[in-house]
C-alpha cells in the first residue's frame, strides 16, 4: 500500500465519524493496517480549554484547544459562591468525566457539565 495513501487514510476516517456504527467489518479490516484502532480515531474530538474565565471576562489564563480521546470528554466546570453568583469558569479535557450539580467546597459550590456530541461542544454549555 502506498505510504501517503495510508497517512491520509486516518484523515479520511476522521470525516466519517458519525458512520461508526455501521463501519463493523472495515473497522475490524482497517485495525490490522494502522497503529490505532478506527474506534480509537472516530472517538477523538476538541475541546476548548481555559483554566480561568471570570464572569464577564475573557479566558484569562490557558486559553486554547486539547484533545479528548476514548476515556475522556470535554468538560466546563463553573464555582459559585453560597449566594448563587457564578465566580469562575474553567474548560477543558477529562479522563472519566461526570455531571454533577452543587458539590460543596469551602464557600463555593461547583457545578461539572461533561459532553462528547461534536467538536468544541463545551463552548455551548
Amino acid at each position: 500500500m502506498d505510504k501517503s495513501l495510508l497517512l491520509g487514510l486516518p484523515v479520511l476516517l476522521c470525516c466519517f465519524r458519525g458512520l461508526k456504527g455501521q463501519m463493523g467489518p472495515l473497522a475490524a479490516a482497517v485495525s490490522h493496517l494502522l497503529p490505532y484502532s478506527l474506534a480509537q480515531i472516530i472517538e477523538i474530538i476538541q475541546c476548548r480549554m481555559c483554566h480561568i474565565q471570570f464572569p464577564r471576562q475573557k479566558c484569562s489564563r490557558g486559553r486554547g484547544l486539547c484533545i479528548a480521546v476514548k476515556e475522556e470528554a470535554c468538560t466546563t466546570g463553573r464555582i459559585f459562591k453560597y449566594d448563587g453568583t457564578l465566580w469562575l469558569t474553567f474548560r477543558g479535557c477529562l479522563k472519566n468525566c461526570a455531571n454533577v450539580n452543587n458539590i460543596k467546597w469551602s464557600v463555593y459550590l461547583v457545578n461539572f457539565r461533561c459532553c462528547r456530541s461534536h467538536d468544541l461542544c463545551n463552548e455551548d454549555i
